[in-house]
């Protein structure tokens, strides 16, 4: 274990790649114990692939990735499957089993990784319900409840094994603003009430930068900007200002490269008029 003050999460000169594209090139990042920090930027940034690599699903092809000091990419499957029991993972759009009851969605990995007793069950989902103030929606479907209660289910689901560190991929996506308030507000409440450390990857500026402690802009395969979410809306990057002010041209261009328009048009085989 590291001490109290060591970082939960760092990344140290990591490098990933799809084939031959690579991903990640070179990120050292570091992810402070009880915070929430945001991992931010153009969409195939490689913000979901760090969840991805912390949570052992991927192996950096070069660098670290440690977890409270132990290299991830270094686990054989039990310890992979301890380190995993340490973290709660929130899917994008929830990702529920659709036939199972609500209750029985927040039970699934209680009953998966512990040998506690079926009241002893019933009193810890029940208590994660109420904490996401769905207590009384305990026996309905999936297919009953709105974008935003399914989100909030995921999350007592999440919390079920009372997890270190929290994972957040996308959790405001697809919600109306009642939803997406009501969510940023329970990541940043439970962050604080329960001790934990919170990795947040989002899309949503305004309620991320409300509820973050730390941004993290990637961008290129490398960090653009970290620091506090005032730091970063003065960063003076042209690609994180173009970022933060959700500007369509800057280095991050509207147009995918392609060849002249004339040439597809078949325009230069015009004559003058």
């Amino acid at each position: 274990m590291s001490s109290p003050a060591a970082p939960l999460i760092e990344l140290r000169d990591t490098h990933f790649g799809y084939g031959e594209r690579p991903v990640l090139e070179g990120v050292t990042l570091q992810i402070p114990r009880g915070k929430v920090t945001a991992l931010m930027g153009a969409s195939g940034g490689g913000k979901t692939t760090v969840l991805r690599l912390i949570g052992g699903q991927h192996r950096a092809q070069s660098g670290a990735v440690l977890f409270d000091g132990q290299d991830i990419g270094g686990l054989d499957k039990p310890g992979l499957y301890q380190a995993r029991r340490r973290m709660g993972m929130l899917f994008q759009f929830g990702a529920l089993f659709t036939d199972m009851s609500v209750f029985d969605n927040v039970a699934f990995p209680l009953r998966e990784h512990t040998d506690l007793s079926e009241p002893m069950v019933r009193d810890i989902v029940l208590m994660k319900l109420e904490a996401v103030g769905l207590r009384g929606a305990r026996d309905l479907m999936p297919s009953e409840v709105s974008g935003g209660m399914a989100r909030r289910i995921a999350l007592a689901r999440a919390m079920a094994l009372d997890p270190e560190l929290m994972m957040y991929d996308e959790p405001f996506a697809g919600l109306d603003p009642i939803s997406l308030g009501t969510a940023a507000r329970l990541i940043r409440l439970l962050n604080d009430a329960l001790g934990l450390t919170s990795i947040l990857v989002s899309h949503d500026l305004e309620e991320t930068f409300r509820i973050a402690d730390k941004v993290v802009i990637l961008a290129n395969g490398r960090i653009a900007a970290q620091g506090t979410p005032e730091e970063v809306r003065q960063s003076t990057d042209p690609l994180v200002h173009q970022f933060v002010s959700a500007a369509p041209e800057g280095p991050v261009r509207f147009h995918y490269p392609a060849q002249p328009a004339a040439q597809d048009f078949g325009m230069s085989r015009l004559g003058p008029p």
